[in-house]
């Protein structure tokens, strides 16, 4: 495991819109942030890609491994909407 991705206190989740194709209904473009801390969620985002995110941010959060990620600190998470959809990365910051 990457040690730089594990530590005692839960990490700060920093999730970046890095595409977005066809009309997104809340508006997202790519370069926007919402940042999932264990206070909250703080920023802008749609419902839908946040259910959809929340279990892997939470994971991320308290140093979950994923073995098929080569960067561990890092992930991909794409909101439901298949024809407009965006793309998030997460990361531990």
């Amino acid at each position: 495991m990457n040690d730089k991705c594990v530590r005692e206190e839960p990490w700060e989740i920093v999730c970046r819109v890095i595409k977005q194709e066809g009309h997104c209904a809340a508006g997202h473009k790519v370069g926007d942030e919402v940042r999932i801390t264990s206070l909250g969620v703080h920023g802008r985002v749609c419902i839908s890609a946040l259910y959809s995110m929340l279990p892997k941010a939470f994971a991320m959060m308290f140093n979950a491994h994923f073995p098929w990620l080569e960067d561990q600190c890092r992930a991909t998470h794409a909101c439901p909407d298949a024809y407009n959809q965006v793309v998030f990365e997460l990361s531990r910051e």
